[in-house]
């Protein structure tokens, strides 16, 4: 049907048909349309006042705001298998889960943490065991408490949404922030310094716990942690705990290298303990003739051991924003954002195809720990024939689905930085491991600490998390490269595949190596028999 149209009209031709024997010519129909302008589509009063409401909101919206302690996204709690994962199992913080009748037995401990917490004092005698390390004031109840109470107004109700947190009354708001701020730095004192049996608690609740202070919905906002470090704790020292309690949990066990590594342990004690006393004697920390004396010894024996002893060197203090909480401390300690500020394409992604840590390895693409413990050092070193794919060591335990959950959930919220770190780690660990060999490799090279069970529960961790989870598309697209680009030479998988088949084993190298040595003395026998042969006709 073709259709010619002019300003308010619309002309369309119907071609001829016929009717029994007769034929009738083309017809033509001119149609008539209102005018867009008419009456009929003006904009009605509350059309308009709708319209200006929206240009008011147009310095609003996209615009960036105070991001608020939020709850899991939708979309991750629907997911039955890891609801459990967002719960917290022994304490609440905060008032998402305040109340819970299942958590109520952990409340009095609360109320005892946070009196321990005012008492605490560093020139007091400690127990036997217990590290000298932080330095704490005695402060007492009342001024802690004035001290959480001054902010309450001003910036605690900010950092939670008003129907959250509308039953409650100041005096009840101020008392559950005080409370969880003694609880968790005191949980962090004792802890780090080795004094758990203080906490008066069950083991299985001490670790427990650990696990409830990472969770999204069950965080404090770090200005009540501040506020209460800045009564108890000299200069920076409260920031280094909590930053020692967060590393702690991502430190490889440790494990005995043989002589020259306990030499070394030995050394970072003794000097260690020579900083410490000065410390405690002078009371302004230890001089600065020390701390370099002390790091060029350190720095000497951990280059001989290949190691990466305590950095003893001041640094100079930069003034960095505070976390909002800390589970976003612990995403800035697993991940660098500066690793995903290049490359990638948002609308196609990297085109390169996912293969397992067996497949890599066939391919010629062997697997070491990296020496850093962030998530965000993954590097790729290729050789002539061979390529080397390094990767931060991890520890798998009963808690790490819990952690990794929470951390994917926090970067899903939406006033959260978007770099995607974490999610884009476990996607690209997912597309290593398939099945229980894949992780028996990685486990096989210090890749991954498997605390968990089989590893077969470990590579169903993996690709459980990992479940329709987006990576950043700017993430680690070097190593996705690299990867591709080596699986692109023929040569480089034929030689691979070579030495898999035919020198799976020391002894078949070895075997190889004499079959060449045998060859070449029969070689050379024969070649001197020829010469032998030669000269004695010629002599003739």
């Amino acid at each position: 049907m073709d259709k010619r149209s002019a300003k308010g009209k619309m002309v369309t031709r119907e071609e001829g048909r016929s009717i029994g024997n007769e034929d009738f010519a083309d017809e033509w129909s001119i149609i008539i349309h209102r005018d867009s302008n008419s009456n009929s589509h003006e904009i009605s009063e509350s059309e308009r006042q709708w319209l200006c409401s929206l240009e008011k909101r147009k310095g609003y919206i996209g615009s960036s705001q105070k991001p608020k302690i939020q709850m899991v996204p939708k979309m991750h709690r629907e997911i039955e298998s890891n609801a459990r994962c967002y719960e917290p199992l022994v304490v609440s913080i905060g008032p998402f889960h305040h109340g819970n009748p299942k958590l109520q037995p952990m409340e009095r401990y609360k109320e005892l943490l946070a009196i321990q917490f005012a008492d605490q004092d560093s020139t007091k005698p400690r127990p036997e065991g217990v590290l000298p390390w932080r330095s704490t004031n005695a402060v007492s109840i009342d001024e802690l408490y004035k001290k959480v109470k001054n902010i309450v107004t001003d910036v605690m109700r900010d950092c939670y949404y008003e129907d959250l947190i509308k039953d409650y009354s100041d005096e009840e708001f101020t008392q559950m922030m005080f409370l969880d701020g003694c609880f968790i730095l005191q949980y962090f004192h004792c802890i780090v310094t080795g004094n758990a049996k203080e906490l008066k608690m069950k083991s299985h609740d001490i670790a427990f716990i650990r696990r409830d202070l990472f969770l999204l919905e069950n965080q404090l906002p770090f200005e009540v942690l501040q506020v209460l470090m800045s009564c108890k704790f000299k200069d920076n020292v409260g920031m280094e705990m909590i930053k020692k309690f967060i590393s702690s949990a991502h430190e490889k066990p440790d494990q005995d290298h043989g002589f020259i590594q306990r030499i070394k342990n030995f050394f970072l004690d003794f000097f260690d303990g020579i900083l410490f006393s000065a410390e405690t004697i002078q009371g302004n920390g230890p001089h600065p003739e020390s701390y370099t004396f002390a790091q060029k010894v350190m720095n000497f024996f951990g280059r001989i051991c290949q190691g990466e002893g305590p950095s003893l060197t001041k640094q100079k203090s930069v003034k960095t924003p505070l976390p909002y909480h800390l589970l976003e401390l612990l995403k800035t300690h697993l991940i660098d954002p500066k690793a995903f500020a290049e490359g990638g394409c948002y609308l196609r992604g990297e085109l390169c195809s996912y293969r397992s840590a067996i497949e890599l390895k066939k391919a010629g693409i062997h697997f070491k720990p990296g020496k850093s413990r962030r998530l965000s050092d993954i590097k790729f070193n290729s050789f002539h024939c061979s390529a080397l794919l390094m990767l931060p060591s991890i520890t798998v335990d009963d808690s790490t689905k819990s952690e990794f959950l929470n951390l994917v959930a926090y970067e899903a919220c939406p006033d959260t930085p978007d770099d995607f770190g974490v999610t884009s780690y476990l996607c690209f660990m997912d597309s290593l491991i398939d099945h229980a060999e894949d992780v028996k490799e990685l486990r096989s090279k210090g890749i991954l600490l498997n605390y968990l069970g089989s590893d077969q529960e470990v590579a169903d961790l993996f690709n459980e998390i990992a479940r329709d989870l987006v990576p950043n598309p700017h993430a680690f697209v070097d190593v996705k490269r690299q990867i591709e680009d080596h699986y692109k030479s023929r040569t480089k998988i034929w030689i691979a595949e070579w030495k898999n088949t035919h020198f799976t084993t020391p002894w078949t190298l070895f075997a190889f190596i004499a079959a060449l040595f045998v060859i070449g003395l029969q070689i050379t026998d024969t070649f001197l028999a020829g010469v032998q042969t030669y000269y004695a006709v010629h002599k003739k």
